[in-house]
């Protein structure tokens, strides 16, 4: 069983993501999809233990969303997957055999806490974008352009060549991308344990996709991938099974106020996105 909230170009699943990728949405019909499933490493979100009883176990419920995203994907659509470190291996391995894989990103963030002391403590988490035709996807490298410090800092000039050149002052982003952790009291936190940063859904957005374009998130969480792609001129569908997280969509996505009768929070609206015409 499952619940549908639509609202303009937005649409939001309640339900199981597997179920809903299987019989809800349409091959071929979706142009970026960003995935950010449970790790299987025991946290709890609200009703739901991200913990299964074997590592086999995850993998293969993995596997079965994954070919649906896949299913789903347009034949000139980018799919950014994320998962554990220790279960990416599993994911790249079986991904590389039905898609080609552009990048292995490396988001990595400051330490928030106590870190482990009897070994190197885990300060990243793995992104692959996969495309269908490696000859044929959407890559907006102007819209991400970042400060290339060698260039813009330095001032360097590069004599090499036969005019000597200053060294550009943009550059396309690598593929270790720093950007900080949500943290409470941040304008765009929600309570959740694992929300992911506003600015590196506006990267992968506006590389990724054009304005009008259909963008899936099928554990959608805290809705952040829909909430931007809506300040950047996107539609989106997210699939969310925890009510409590299901509020969040609501009201930061599609702008309701009130769910069964329960009042819900005002929209925290951030400072930082803007849309590729420079508008909030």
């Amino acid at each position: 069983m499952f619940k549908t909230y639509k609202s303009a170009g937005d649409t939001i699943f309640h339900g199981d993501a597997t179920s809903i990728l299987s019989n809800q949405i349409a091959s071929e019909s979706v142009d970026l999809i960003f995935i950010d499933p449970p790790y299987n490493i025991g946290k709890r979100f609200a009703n739901f233990h991200d913990k299964w009883d074997s590592e086999e176990e995850y993998i293969n419920w993995s596997y079965k969303w994954l070919d649906e995203c896949i299913r789903i994907l347009k034949s000139n659509g980018t799919m950014y997957v994320m998962t554990s470190t220790q279960a990416m291996a599993y994911f790249d391995i079986y991904l590389r055999k039905k898609l080609t894989i552009l990048s292995r990103i490396i988001w990595h963030y400051d330490s928030s806490g106590v870190q482990a002391t009897k070994y190197f403590g885990s300060m990243y988490e793995p992104i692959l974008q996969c495309v269908k035709d490696k000859n044929n996807y959407i890559f907006n490298a102007e819209n991400i352009k970042i400060t290339a410090k060698t260039g813009a800092q330095r001032q360097l000039i590069d004599y090499r060549k036969s005019v000597p050149t200053p060294y550009n002052t943009e550059k396309v982003p690598g593929n270790a991308w720093y950007f900080p952790r949500v943290r409470y009291r941040m304008p765009e936190y929600e309570n959740h344990p694992s929300q992911k940063p506003e600015a590196l859904l506006e990267r992968i957005i506006l590389a990724s996709s054009h304005e009008e374009s259909l963008i899936l998130d099928p554990f959608a969480g805290t809705f952040t991938t829909a909430a931007v792609a809506k300040l950047l001129g996107r539609k989106s569908i997210s699939i969310e099974s925890q009510e409590e997280y299901l509020k969040i969509g609501l009201r930061r996505v599609l702008g309701m106020e009130e769910y069964e009768g329960e009042k819900l929070l005002p929209l925290q609206k951030s400072h930082k996105i803007k849309n590729r015409n420079g508008k909030k």
